[in-house]
Order: C-alpha cells, then sequence, then structure tokens
C-alpha cells in the first residue's frame, strides 16, 4: 500500500483512525470474555501504531485519544470513567506507551522522508552534473576536431615537403586526441574498453599507410582505460604502431602484436612486431618527435617507455601505475 494515500487529504487519514479505532474497538468487545484482566489495551495499541504510520501525528492522536476514552469507561475499574488511583496509573501507562509510540514512528518517518528527498536533490543534481561534463567533453572534442582541421589545412596549403608532413600529422593526432575525448563522453564518465578504442585506431593507421598487408592483433581481457589513462595509452600505441609500419615492414607483409595487461599495481601495454628490428642507436635517438611525444606523455603517466630488438622484429613496452601519480617534469 502507498504509505501517501492518507496524507494527500486530510480527511483520508482522519477516516483511517476512525476506522482503525472502530476495528480495534470491535474486536476487544467482541474478545472481551477470552481477555484476562489487565489488557484493556490490546488491540488498541496496534491501531494507534498503524495510523501514525500511514497517516501522521494528527490522526495518530485521535485514534490514541478515541481508544483511551474507550478503554477508560469499559474496561479500566468500574464501567465509566473512573478516577480511583489504579485507575489513573493504568491510563498514564496508557499514555506514556501511546506517545512513546506516536513520537518514534512519527519522527522516524519526517527522518525517512527527509533522507529521501536529499537523496532525489543529491540524484538530480548528480545527473545535472552528468549532463553538463558530457556537454564539455563533446565541446572540447568538436574544438579540437577544429584546431585538427585548421592544421589540416595549413598542411595542404604548405610549399615545403617538410612541413607539410609535420602539419599532417600534427592534424592527424589532433584529430585522434578529439576522438578519444568524444568516445570518453559517449561512456559516459566509465572506464573506456581498451580493446575496441585500440582496433578502431590500429584500423584507422593501416587505412592511412595503405598497408593491407600487416595483420594486427590485440588482446587485454577485461582491462579498462580511465579518463586520465586513455588519451596518453592511445597516443603512445598509435605512435609506435606507425613507427612499426614505418621502419618495421618497409617491403614486406608483417604482423604487430597488441597485449594490454595488469601486473598487479601496475599495467604493460607492449606492441611487438616481427619486422626487421631496431638497433639501439635508434632505440634512443632523441630527435624523433614520435619518440620526444612518447616521453611526454609517459611522463604524464607517471610510467615507463622502451623499445628494444626481439626476435625476430622489435618491441616496445609502457608500464605505468594505475593508481594516480605525481607528474614529472
Amino acid at each position: 500500500m502507498d504509505q501517501d494515500v492518507f496524507r494527500r487529504a486530510a480527511w483520508r487519514g482522519y477516516l483511517l483512525a476512525l476506522v482503525a479505532w472502530g476495528v480495534a474497538f470491535a474486536v476487544r468487545h467482541g474478545l472481551a470474555q477470552w481477555f484476562p484482566p489487565g489488557f484493556p489495551y490490546l488491540t488498541f495499541f496496534p491501531a494507534v501504531v498503524l495510523v501514525a504510520y500511514y497517516a501522521g501525528l494528527r490522526p495518530a492522536i485521535l485514534t490514541a485519544t478515541l481508544s483511551g476514552l474507550t478503554a477508560w469507561w469499559f474496561w479500566i475499574g468500574p464501567q465509566g470513567f473512573d478516577l480511583g488511583v489504579a485507575t489513573l496509573v493504568a491510563l498514564g501507562f496508557y499514555i506514556f506507551v501511546a506517545a512513546v509510540d506516536i513520537f518514534f514512528i512519527v519522527g522516524m518517518d519526517g527522518v525517512s522522508r527527509r533522507l529521501a528527498r536529499e537523496v532525489e536533490r543529491n540524484a538530480a543534481l548528480a545527473e545535472s552534473r552528468d549532463i553538463l561534463l558530457r556537454e564539455v567533453q563533446h565541446r572540447v572534442s568538436n574544438n579540437i576536431q577544429v584546431v585538427s582541421a585548421l592544421l589540416s589545412l595549413e598542411a595542404r596549403a604548405a610549399a615545403d615537403p617538410g612541413a607539410r608532413k609535420v602539419l599532417a600529422d600534427a592534424s592527424a593526432r589532433t584529430a585522434l586526441v578529439a576522438r578519444i575525448q568524444r568516445s570518453l563522453a559517449d561512456a559516459e564518465r566509465q572506464a573506456t574498453a581498451f580493446e575496441a578504442l585500440a582496433r578502431s585506431i590500429v584500423d584507422d593507421a593501416l587505412k592511412a599507410a595503405a598497408r593491407d598487408d600487416v595483420a594486427v592483433s590485440i588482446s587485454s581481457g577485461e582491462v579498462a582505460l580511465s579518463a586520465e589513462e586513455a588519451t596518453p595509452v592511445v597516443l603512445i600505441l598509435l605512435e609506435s604502431v606507425n613507427n612499426a609500419l614505418e621502419h618495421a615492414f618497409p617491403d614486406r607483409p608483417g604482423r604487430i602484436t597488441i597485449e594490454l595487461r595488469d601486473d598487479g599495481p601496475d599495467r604493460t601495454l607492449t606492441i611487438a612486431d616481427d619486422g626487421v628490428g631496431v638497433s639501439e642507436t635508434a632505440a634512443a635517438e632523441p630527435g624523433s618527435m614520435g619518440l620526444r611525444i612518447i616521453t611526454a606523455l609517459t611522463r604524464q603517466l607517471g610510467g615507463q617507455w622502451s623499445l628494444r630488438s626481439a626476435d625476430p622484429g622489435a618491441c616496445a613496452r609502457l608500464c605505468w601505475p594505475t593508481s594516480p601519480a605525481p607528474r614529472q617534469t
């Protein structure tokens, strides 16, 4: 039963009070010969409790008053409103118990209602905050996309091939950041599934490089990236994949294996290929723009990145703590 049905209109609460008192009186009167002496209020206390819970304070006081007067007249001492000491003690006991029942039931009901209103208000505030956050993320994504488009226009207008390539690379990276931001907004602040995002990014990289002869396998289990991890990790992934496409397979097919796993308090991203490998000098080349980007993003994560030769090919490894770490400068 809806608890508020007797509170929406005052007459319903008072009607419930009269009905509860009438039923309690009828039951007490009908069972009077089976009741032992000393239980004049036995059927009236449940009526008071019921009305206090469903109808509130004033109907409960009405029920308690009618019940007390009825018990006083019929079953406390001689019939009538006896004023003997024993009768007054019994009445005092009844008033005390009924008042305590009403006080606690009405008081706890008021507290629970205020708590429910506070919960609803907090839920509404949280929903408004989430809507605002998603709107901000969409706007940030759109603005970054505009920057990417401007860089692309500048790249096409540049006369110098070197400048054209730098601007085109910057445009592609900026577009990727916008795409990650949009995916975070669509995820409604939940952790982003790495495998689906990585597959989409890698497929775009393969198409951009016109490399349909390179197979890519991705595995991450149930690992998902938080909002703080997603952008730097995916950018490092893209730089590593592009590096493999450019240097590992210059004139032959190949395979790239991407794996993300949790290692206790740390996470490890591995990008391995079966290409021509990499020399120690090339792995530590400080002038590479891609390497500088990876180094900066690794510092942002508070992690470590390495590139080494493997048998066959090369292996890039990024390791970072899952808990927030201070950014290095």
